[in-house]
């Protein structure tokens, strides 16, 4: 459905941040299911689009070279924002559960990216790069012992264990857990109450020192 951009919504992530979200997110859930489908007898249907197993190994092995660039890009545009933490605010806000799992009185403010993202994007990156490493060794078994290549199998098993939660928690909030994420992603653009709610502090920055973009219409 075609999200509408309304008189009053503020700008909150840019074009190149938005296309930059879906490179790295259509690349992760490709390689997850395509591994999947190769990794568990039960999930091999996953394989009949693409011709069989063989293809579909094919298939992930060029997506991950495709994934490559995207988290790395990503972290470097990231980072600054969602790779650190802003103390002691931000372990209230994670001890508190940012007011998600239980009734809280009182939840700290938090910046463009709350704690429970700043965890994700840090867990996507961490994990990330072990799949890579593990990955590349893989696709590139020469010179390495068979023990050290055993390993690395389960590494990457246990990268895709890691990262499945996180991923449907993000799926989940940025949909219909928290209304008007969703827009973000698609338009850039959200209402003024969503940005009250869940990022205050980058509200308030942004209107202090005249950086804010608002949709005026056209």
């Amino acid at each position: 459905m075609m999200m509408i951009i309304e008189k009053g919504m503020i700008k909150v992530s840019t074009t190149f941040e938005r296309l930059l979200h879906w490179y790295l997110a259509l690349t992760c859930l490709m390689l997850i299911f395509s591994g999947l489908g190769m990794m568990f007898h039960s999930f091999n249907f996953i394989a009949v689009p693409f011709g069989g197993l063989k293809n579909l190994k094919l298939v992930h092995n060029y997506t991950g070279l495709f994934f490559i660039p995207a988290l790395l890009l990503t972290a470097f545009n990231w980072w600054k924002e969602a790779g650190t933490f802003d103390l002691p605010d931000d372990i209230e806000w994670l001890r508190k559960a940012g007011g998600y799992l239980w009734k809280v009185d009182r939840i700290p403010e938090t910046g463009k990216y709350n704690p429970g993202q700043k965890v994700f994007f840090l867990t996507v990156v961490i994990v990330g790069l072990a799949m890579i490493g593990s990955g590349l060794l893989m696709l590139y078994p020469e010179g390495q012992s068979k023990e050290l290549i055993n390993w690395m199998y389960a590494l990457h098993a246990c990268g895709v264990v890691a990262l499945l939660p996180f991923i449907v928690v993000h799926i989940y909030l940025g949909t219909v857990g928290v209304p008007g994420s969703a827009a973000l992603v698609y338009t850039g653009y959200t209402s003024r109450a969503w940005c009250l709610s869940q990022c205050p502090k980058w509200l308030r920055k942004k209107e202090e020192d005249g950086t804010l973009e608002i949709f005026i219409g056209e």
